[in-house]
Parts: structure tokens; sequence; C-alpha cells
């Protein structure tokens, strides 16, 4: 039965922000006038390029990277194996190095691309531990990285995690990859980060995903840095750019630039308001007996909170709470293919069942955390209840 006392919330940000108004409006507009091949020299051609040239130009300005960086793809997924294959690619072409090293908290798009990298190109493979709130220390890096017996052709770090939300220390693992890794350049998945945090610095190639800040879904961008070693990995096509995977959707690139703007405009009034809001369920969560609240508690994305709560299955909380009008997700799930707990919590030896994700969209109010939370320990306690807890 849904919750009597409110309209439903949805919380699961993370999973796909709302679409931003200020995209929702562009992307109607856009549609009348960007249809045709951007690459045509007749008039409705130009009018497609001028417009995809004004979201390359404008994400480039909100992002603080050159518009020449910029490139548009299908998904963030795209993006991500688009850029980690290709600096490895890049690398292993010039004979300086091949092989992955990753974290063990990486999404499994990075997982995917190292594993596919590794097996077609050969190399050495490292997975780098985490610490408890899921960082990647520049110390365990090194210590990765001397342990080679060959440079590696790429160093895969997360901006931030997707499921607990800790910060990584880009910067300093940076540092540490192009010193004990002989120049190795750091691909940087900034999906969970982009628009709420801004970029870190280090990185030769980053991804990001339109639709985790209010663009449309099935817009990705590939950033790579100007005079970075970067190869196409997959064939190529007739395309200009060859980082693009094929005829761009004009107008939710378009789009997509405009939530971009519009959510780094308001960007740190949000952050601090959403910081403010988690905080409170980070320490509502923590009282519910048996449990464990995960992330660094500040060095965080200021939207998400997870926590594990011992004796009841995640996607059985997940459910309970969606009946009571709160859409939410459980970054530990079993999920039907594999039957596997999230590899982010096992890597950082924290409660891997049980577990909740929740993420604040732009329109989330203290009402609705307020409800959320006088309605948690109740479903906590009713499932363990029926299993004689």
């Amino acid at each position: 039965m849904r919750n009597a006392s409110g309209p439903p919330a949805y919380l699961d940000a993370a999973s796909g922000e709302p679409l931003h108004p200020a995209a929702r409006e562009v992307l109607l507009a856009a549609l009348e006038r960007g249809y045709a091949d951007p690459r045509r020299l007749h008039g409705p051609g130009r009018d497609a390029r001028l417009m995809l040239d004004n979201a390359r130009e404008a994400c480039a300005d909100a992002l603080g990277v050159r518009p020449d960086e910029v490139t548009f793809t299908s998904s963030g997924t795209d993006a991500v194996h688009r850029g980690l294959l290709g600096l490895h690619r890049g690398r292993t072409r010039a004979r300086l190095g091949a092989g992955t090293v990753r974290g063990a908290v990486e999404h499994s798009a990075v997982v995917h691309a190292a594993d596919w990298a590794a097996e077609r190109d050969g190399g050495p493979h490292a997975e780098v531990p985490v610490d408890g709130v899921g960082r990647v220390l520049p110390e365990a890096l090194a210590d990765a990285l001397d342990r080679l017996p060959a440079p590696p052709g790429v160093v895969a770090v997360q901006a931030a995690n997707h499921e607990v939300g800790t910060v990584q220390p880009v910067a300093a693992l940076a540092e540490v990859a192009a010193d004990r890794g002989a120049g190795a350049p750091l691909f940087v998945d900034a999906c969970a980060l982009a628009g709420r945090v801004p970029l870190p610095d280090g990185w030769a190639a980053a991804a990001l995903s339109a639709h985790k800040w209010g663009g449309p879904a099935g817009v990705g961008l590939l950033l790579v840095r100007k005079g970075a070693r970067w190869r196409a990995p997959y064939p190529a096509d007739d395309r200009t750019d060859p980082r693009a995977s094929g005829f761009e959707d004009v107008p939710a690139a378009l789009a997509a630039a405009a939530a971009l703007q519009a959510v780094t405009a308001e960007r740190a009034e949000r952050a601090a308001r959403e910081h403010a809001l988690v905080a409170r369920v980070r320490e509502a969560a923590a009282r519910i007996p048996d449990t464990e609240v995960v992330g660094d508690p500040d060095d965080r994305l200021p939207h998400l909170v997870t926590f594990s709560c011992l004796y009841v299955d995640g996607e059985a909380v997940v459910t309970e709470l969606d009946r009571a009008g709160f859409g939410v997700a459980s970054g530990s799930a079993c999920t039907s293919s594999t039957l596997a707990p999230s590899h982010v919590l096992e890597a950082m030896g924290v409660l891997t069942h049980g577990n909740v994700r929740l993420s604040l969209t732009r329109t989330t109010t203290a009402d609705d955390v307020d409800r959320f939370l006088a309605v948690l320990p109740g479903v906590v306690a009713d499932l363990r209840a029926r299993v004689g807890l």
C-alpha cells in the first residue's frame, strides 16, 4: 500500500536523474532542427553541425576542458569502453606497456573493458585493493604497480564510487601511475560524479553519462586530453571524429549540454543541501539495530548514501519501500543473472546483503527524507519478524 502521508518519492538518482527542465525545453526545440547529418553541407546539415558544436562547447565550458577534448557517445558505458580501451590500444601500439591495473571497486563496465583489453592485447593484469570506505590509496596503487613484471597499458580508477559515494584521490593516483607505472595513462570513470562535483585532475581520458545529471538517457561523453596517446580500439567508420560511436543524436546532445550547464550553475547550493539531508539519513540508519552505513562519511558524493541491514534481503527492503512510496536501489542485491553480491561491498569488507542505496534528485525535499526515515525502521523490523527475528 502506498504511503498515505505524502506523494511517492523517487530516491534513485544514481541510477537515473529525472530529466532537467532545461534539458526538456532544449530537447523539444532541437527536435525540430537537429535531425540532419551534421557532416553534410546542405542547410539542415549545417544547422545540425552548429547545434552539435554548441553542445560540445557548452559541455567543455561546464567541465573545464577544451571543446576538442569532448566527444558524444551512445552511452556512459560506451564512453567507458572507448576511453579505457583507446588508451590501452595507444600504449600497446607504441610498445610502451600492456595490460591493465584497476581499483577493486570499479563499475562493471570498467571491469569488463579491462578484462577484454588484457585478453586481446596481453600484458599483466592487477586489481588494487581498497580501504574500509572504498578508497584506492596511493600507496596501494604504488605497491600493485611495483609488483608488475612490466609497465601496464592503462590504470583505471573511478572518480567516485557509484554504490557508496566515496570520492577517490584521482590526482594523487595519477602521479603514482606516471611515476611507478612508467608513464601509464589514467582512465577515470566519472559517471557518478559529473555534474555534482568538479572533475578531478590527472586523467588522460574520462567517461561521463548524461542521464546521471538530468540529461537524456543514451548520451555519453568521452573526454580525451589533448596530447593523450589514444587510438581507436574498434573498427573505424566514416565519422569525422574517430572517437565517436556513430551518428550523433544531436537534439539529445544539446539537451545533455543544457542540463549540465544548469546543474553546474546550481551545484554549490544543491550540494550543501543534499549533503545535509544525506547526513540525516546516515545518522538515522545507523540507529537501526544491526545496520551498517558504508562509505566515507565526509569525503563523498553529496546526494548518495548506502547502508546494509543484517538478517534481511536488500531486494525485499527495496520492494517494501516501493510499496510505501519510495523508489530506492539495492547496491548489493543479488542479480537474476549472476546471483552474486556486490563486488564493491565485498572489496570493502563490509556487509553485502540487506543493502539499500538512496540517492537524492534535484527535487527531493526535506519532507521526502522525513517520510522515508519514518517508514524505514518499520520496514526493516517487519522483514526481520517474517524470518523469526
